[in-house]
């Protein structure tokens, strides 16, 4: 018994090690979120492709009061978890939520279709509950996830989501945004003329994506910015 309990006590320490850390990476924006001067009018929610969003065209985030926090790389599941630090405890009036499309590229690993939409739904119920209006944004389309070859019909996976998704907004009456019918190519890829390797957007494609959201954003933009 001793020796058995000496073993477990040995691998506590490279269990510990093996762990990740800060997995929901609350400490991306800690900084700067405590440095913020006033409540941001919308936040917005999401992976790389909300990330990517402020390093193209930062103005857009600035000059709209506008706070950009997405986290390249993350499944709906962190976004979820770090939801109330980034979006609830910044009182903006809104928040604008794009996810989804690394749950099914599995960057975290398996995960079925109706676990996605509830991640995503309870984002949006958390925000309700807050105050704060909910804008879902549709997942963009992509042909294939190159990091990912062995996931297969992307595009039937993109367009089952936004429909689940889409569904869920109508009966709540939570604000839809449609990015995908906009960029999508025939075959359900994105437009080659807005992005550079299938999934992410040039500043092209941002520049597309603010004329598709500002309409919507309207209600929730101070007038003296």
């Amino acid at each position: 018994m001793k020796r058995i309990l000496a073993v477990l006590l040995a691998a506590v320490p490279l269990l510990a090690a093996a762990q990740p850390r800060d997995w929901a990476n609350y400490g991306r924006y800690a900084e700067a979120n405590a440095q913020l001067a006033k409540a941001p009018d919308v936040v917005f929610m999401g992976n790389s492709i909300t990330d990517g969003w402020d390093n193209a065209h930062p103005e857009f985030f600035s000059d709209n009061n506008f706070a950009c926090r997405g986290i390249s790389g993350q499944v709906t599941s962190q976004m979820l978890c770090r939801f109330r630090a980034d979006v609830i405890n910044l009182r903006p009036k809104a928040v604008a939520i794009l996810a989804g499309t690394n749950d099914l590229a599995l960057n975290n690993g398996p995960i079925g279709m109706e676990h996605i939409v509830e991640n995503i739904v309870s984002m949006a119920e958390l925000a309700l509950a807050a105050g704060i209006r909910p804008i879902l944004c549709s997942v963009l389309p992509a042909g294939a996830y190159p990091w990912r070859p062995e996931v297969t019909e992307v595009p039937e996976k993109i367009r089952e989501l936004n429909e689940r998704l889409h569904e869920y907004a109508v009966e709540r009456g939570i604000e839809w945004v449609d990015y995908h019918t906009v960029m999508q190519a025939e075959d359900g890829s994105l437009r080659p003329e807005y992005t550079n390797d299938g999934v992410h957007p040039t500043r092209a494609g941002y520049d597309v994506m603010e004329q598709i959201i500002l309409p919507a954003l309207a209600p929730y933009r101070s007038e003296t910015r």
